[in-house]
């Protein structure tokens, strides 16, 4: 059944009048005007939760500057997109992101933005040691050391590898909440992760930071599909990357069903030399949005199984490799978990 046909309203963005549907958010307003309007926390797959803040704008009325992503568009509404007072705005944010945290794995955006809004990350000095594995997990709210004010404080720290389908880089996480909000209610509502600690301190965290294999995390990778920094990432393409194998250029993507049930689910096959090396769902697919299950993500090792010593894992049918999904089945019972 077709949803009824909404009521247009006029919001004045940049002295012109947009028409957009009642319900829409001002960010819809910006796209449909076609403004380049930086976001790193939104997602069309996910609830919107303000966090990053790059994309406000100034409305007329409003004493301070509204998130474009979350603030609904009503008639009549004055905005300015590119006043000094929103140039300011983001551009802080986006230098106190490229001075604290590893943004080389961002997208062509992000790069682009930080161009544009003359983001200078240097000048607040030599960028700090990276702590030690596990030392920011201790750390508790209100228990800051003492800059010196010579360098620039990071979330630098070593990569975190516990299993064997991704890996948390937590250097490069911007605390953007997507991983947090795909792990919730928006997708697998697992609610394995979430955000601990607070101010500067704040991270991305496992319920008492113990390890994934060890947490309620069900290996759907959703998060690593929603992050936009590289924190969260396939194994494969971390072992790649490590190696200097991994070749964005040289990759094909292929796009296909999922064959494990009746869903339909569409996958996104990358393809490096001959090899699956992950497994992507399109945003806009009407079934996942973006979003897949443990077997849709991971388990892509089977089509790669070609000699007689793989018999046995193709057999199998999930065909990962020994590790979480393994312990996934045995844990519950059931060898369609």
């Amino acid at each position: 059944m077709l949803a009824p046909p909404k009521r247009l309203i006029d919001v004045e963005i940049d002295g012109e009048t947009v028409r957009v549907p009642e319900g829409a958010t001002l960010l819809d307003a910006l796209r449909a005007k076609r403004v380049d309007t930086p976001t790193l926390c939104y997602s069309e797959n996910l609830t919107p939760v303000n966090a990053c803040r790059v994309c406000v704008v100034e409305l007329e009325g409003s004493r301070t500057l509204v998130p474009s992503c979350a603030r609904k568009a009503e008639g009549g509404m004055q905005v300015a997109t590119d006043s000094q007072r929103v140039r300011t705005s983001r551009r802080m944010v986006l230098e106190f992101l490229a001075s604290s945290v590893d943004l080389s794995l961002a997208n062509d955006d992000v790069r682009r933005w930080i161009s544009d809004y003359g983001v200078d990350a240097e000048r607040y000095g030599e960028q700090a040691a990276p702590a030690p594995l596990g030392e920011r997990d201790t750390r508790h709210a209100g228990h800051h050391h003492e800059p010196d004010g010579t360098r620039a404080e990071t979330v630098a720290q070593p990569v975190k590898v516990d299993n064997d389908l991704y890996v948390r880089d937590y250097e490069r996480c911007i605390l953007c909440y997507k991983c947090v909000e795909a792990c919730g209610v928006d997708a697998q509502n697992t609610f394995a992760i979430a955000v601990a600690g607070r101010g500067f301190d704040a991270r991305i965290s496992t319920e008492f930071d113990v390890t994934l294999p060890d947490s309620a995390c069900v290996y759907c990778g959703n998060c690593i599909g929603v992050c936009p920094t590289g924190a969260l990432m396939f194994k494969s393409e971390h072992d790649m990357r490590e190696g200097g194998t991994w070749n964005e250029e040289a990759q094909t993507v292929t796009e296909t069903i999922c064959p494990y049930c009746g869903v339909g689910c569409d996958l996104e096959l990358h393809v490096q030399d001959n090899e699956i090396v992950k497994v992507s769902s399109p945003l806009d697919n009407s079934i996942t949005s973006g979003h897949l299950c443990i077997k849709g993500r991971f388990g892509f090792q089977f089509v790669q199984n070609r000699g007689p010593k793989d018999a046995d894992a193709a057999a199998r049918g999930l065909g990962i490799v020994e590790g979480p999904a393994d312990r996934i089945a045995r844990d519950t019972g059931d060898p369609d978990a």
